[in-house]
Order: structure tokens, then sequence, then C-alpha cells
């Protein structure tokens, strides 16, 4: 595992940064839940920040690396949403290249819980759903077909990296019937180039406001194709439904809440090809989840075995669309 990032060397990113000034104290508090990334609170002398640095070799389990680079798209991300849907993300505040460091906007934890988090405890709100779907079609519509933010988010080799490789070309590798159909998603979506992608769209990156989500950690933003956030993110809605099957139907009526959100910003392309598109996507996801290089940690063997079921059900039989797929998704505890 990669060594943490040392304090001294964040208080040179931040004096460097013009953060502090060369006899100012900072305090570190390293927060938890990052694979990728070194993040801390910074305690200033006058305010609180979140500092964040990308690690060359993810905290997982299998040997992942991934170009340290990312770190200023993940920050070039942050200002391209702000100017699409203000708000809605946190402000980037200073940035060293030299250091690969960038700080932010810190929300206090209590005000702003992890999406992740209310849904692990049963706090599904379909309203919460929905307006995290209006963001993410807000984003792609404002930056949709747009010539200068190809060029400057022309990261194809950045997202194999770090989305398409450890998702779909590691699974494939564990299901030898499937690689046909994987590598054909990893073409497809490859060559889909429409719209600013955020890359790792997640409940775990997304904070629940009074005036609405805040979206975290963009290191893999890409120019790429839509149905991937929109994938990423209701796969998440579909596991769910197998670690809480008690909440299934709360799930699935978030996972429909934030569908129909979305859908009502797509004007780039037919809804139609964007939703089967993202069909055919989605199970491919899921099934990464459980046999890619990035598993969940909250599913049982059990569970895996179900959901892995579940996945290659979907990837053999192809349903038209989201919706079809959200009827297929079983009574977990009937299973």
């Amino acid at each position: 595992m990669a060594e943490p990032v040392s304090d001294q060397e964040l208080l040179v990113a931040l004096r460097a940064m013009g953060l502090v000034g060369a006899h100012e104290p900072a305090h570190f508090t390293p927060l938890a839940g990052g694979v990728s990334s070194d993040v801390y609170r910074v305690d200033l002398p006058h305010r609180v920040v979140c500092v964040k640095r990308a690690l060359a070799k993810l905290k997982v389990a299998a040997d992942w690396r991934a170009p340290v680079e990312r770190n200023r798209y993940e920050a070039a991300w942050m200002r391209e949403a702000a100017l699409a849907c203000p708000g809605c993300v946190p402000e980037v505040l200073a940035e060293s290249r030299e250091h690969g460091a960038f700080a932010m906007t810190w929300f206090p934890p209590d005000a702003f819980p992890v999406w992740k988090g209310l849904l692990r405890d049963g706090c599904i709100e379909a309203t919460v759903a929905f307006r995290i779907g209006e963001v993410l079609g807000t984003i792609h519509r404002a930056t949709a077909d747009r010539r200068d933010l190809a060029a400057r988010f022309a990261t194809d080799d950045l997202f194999y990296a770090i989305r398409l490789e450890p998702y779909l070309v590691a699974t494939a590798s564990m299901h030898p019937d499937l690689q046909a159909a994987l590598h054909d998603l990893v073409r497809t979506t490859a060559r889909t180039r429409r719209v600013l992608v955020h890359g790792d769209f997640s409940p775990k990156n997304l904070l629940i406001g009074a005036a609405g989500p805040i979206i975290l950690d963009a290191e893999c933003a890409w120019f790429g194709d839509p149905a991937f956030d929109l994938a990423f993110v209701l796969k998440h809605l579909v596991l769910k439904t197998a670690w809480k099957p008690q909440w299934r139907e709360r799930y699935l009526d978030a996972y429909a809440a934030l569908m129909r959100a979305y859908a009502a910003h797509v004007n780039w392309e037919p809804w139609i090809d964007l939703d089967a598109r993202t069909a055919r996507l989605l199970p491919a996801l899921v099934l990464a989840r459980v046999d890619g290089k990035s598993p969940v940690e909250y599913l049982d063997e059990r569970q895996r075995g179900a959901v892995r079921h579940f996945a290659r059900s979907l990837l053999i039989d192809r349903p038209a669309d989201l919706a079809a797929i959200a009827t297929r998704v079983p009574h977990w505890r009937d299973a």
C-alpha cells in the first residue's frame, strides 16, 4: 500500500498555493473512504479547507496504478461543473500542479451527509435521487458537443487506466464466455465522445445538503460517453437492493426518479439511444463490482454470487432499456 503523504509535504504544497504563511501553523486530519487519493481536512489559522493529492498506487488489494496527473483534471472538472450548475461542487480555492494537490471548500459532515451513508441507513428519498439526476443532466447538457472541452479533457488513456481496464477489461478476464460482450462495451464507451463525464458518479461522492447535492471526486474526468456516469450511479442503487433487500422498492423508486430527472435534460442525442446504451453498460458495471479490481466491500459471498448471476443474465439477455432492468431486479430474500 502506498505511504500516506506527510504533513510536511502537504504544508509545503499549501504554502506554494498561498493558503498559509511561512510561519503559520496548519493541522492535518486524514479523511477515510478514498482509495485513490490522500484527502485531508486542514485547519488553518483563519479557516478550514479540504486538500487532496492523487496516489500513483490505489489503496485496493489488486495492483491498480494510475497517472497522478488526474488531479489537475479533477480540479478543472470542478471549475466547469460550477459554471454549468452553480453550487453543485466545492469551490477550488487553489491548486499546485507541482505538488499534485489542490485545496477546496470544506463541508461539515453533520450538515452534508454522504449519500452512501443515507442509503445504507434506510434514508432513501426519491426526491433526493431526482435532484441528483437533475444535477447530472444539467452538467451533461451544458457541456454536450463542446469542442473546447473535448480538447481540454482528451483523457482517453487516463480513463482507460482508471475505469475501463479495472472495471470492464478485468471483469472480462474472469468471465471468458462474456469477453466479447464486455470488450465490445469497452470499444463503444471509448469511442463515444459527447459530454464532460465525471467518471465516478457514485453515492460515496455525493454530499446531500439543504440546497441540493454536492459532487466530489472527479479525478476520472473525461470528455466521453454520458452513459457511463448514468450507469455508474444507477448500478449502486441496484447493488443496494441485494445488500438491504428489505428496502428494495425504495431503492428502485430512487432509481426511477434519478433516471426520469436525468432524461428530461437529454437534448444532445435521442433519449432512446442513450437509454439503450446505458442499459447495456449497467449490468457490466454491476458485475465489475463483484469481479473487477474494485469490488464493493459490503456484500457477503452469498450476495456476491446472487449479484453475479443476475448481472450475467442481463449481459446475455440484453434488456432494451433501463426500465426493463428495474423490473428484473430480484426479490433477493427469495433468490
